[in-house]
């Protein structure tokens, strides 16, 4: 039998008509013969060569559409902003992002999976916890932050998001803006005053859409 000459051409056709089949008809109603059928004249074999599983086909297409529209990326190089300004453009841009912020929403709860909150937890940590600390570092030089828990608040940032998912901790939409509050005020006594209004006014209404659990939760 053949072997294929470019699995990354493979991976990438997986991915991508994974991705219309989540957003048309969501993770849960996608099968892998939903994704056979999508490719046509791939097989599941071909699919499970590169994949293990549906959870690891979701898993690696969020971490594609982080790279294709890589916030820190955008807004790395950019003179107008200083280090806090770059964290905060950074994070709105990450939640205008619609469909990125669907697929993350139908991800919430296969999060439930210890594998897969293990890979994103790891994943964070080698990915987006050095955009942060990069940034704040920034901050610290230009004088917009002031905090000498660089590395450590780069690493807890990641980690907040694990913390607000409802499916992980139960917590109902005033109880999420809490949680929010807490960690403004926290952050903020120690020199990273990232969370503003705009902020946390894009995050009440990414909770409203369903971002961080269930769109009717209340």
């Amino acid at each position: 039998m053949a072997r294929n000459k470019y699995p990354e051409v493979t991976v990438e056709k997986i991915l991508k008509a994974a991705q219309k089949l989540f957003l048309e008809k969501g993770y849960d109603n996608t099968t892998i013969q939903d994704i056979v059928d999508e490719l046509g004249g791939l097989t599941k074999g071909a699919i499970y060569h590169h994949f293990k599983s549906k959870e690891d086909i979701m898993d690696a297409l969020g971490d594609q559409m982080f790279f294709d529209h890589n916030p820190f990326e955008e807004i790395r190089s950019r003179k107008d902003l200083n280090g806090l300004q770059k964290m905060r453009t950074a994070m709105l841009r990450n939640l205008s992002d619609q469909e990125r912020m669907e697929i993350t929403r139908q991800a919430i709860p296969i999060m439930k999976n210890p594998r897969i909150l293990a890979g994103t937890i790891e994943t964070n940590r080698r990915i987006l916890s050095p955009f942060f600390q990069e940034l704040i570092e920034e901050g610290n030089r230009d004088g917009s932050i002031r905090t000498k828990y660089a590395k450590e608040l780069a690493e807890l940032l990641p980690l907040l998001d694990i913390w607000i998912m409802p499916s992980i901790y139960p917590a109902n939409k005033e109880e999420i803006k809490r949680k929010f509050e807490l960690v403004r005020d926290m952050f903020a006594a120690m020199g990273l005053p990232l969370f503003d209004d705009e902020v946390i006014h894009v995050i009440m209404d990414a909770v409203e859409k369903g971002l961080y659990g269930r769109k009717e939760a209340q």
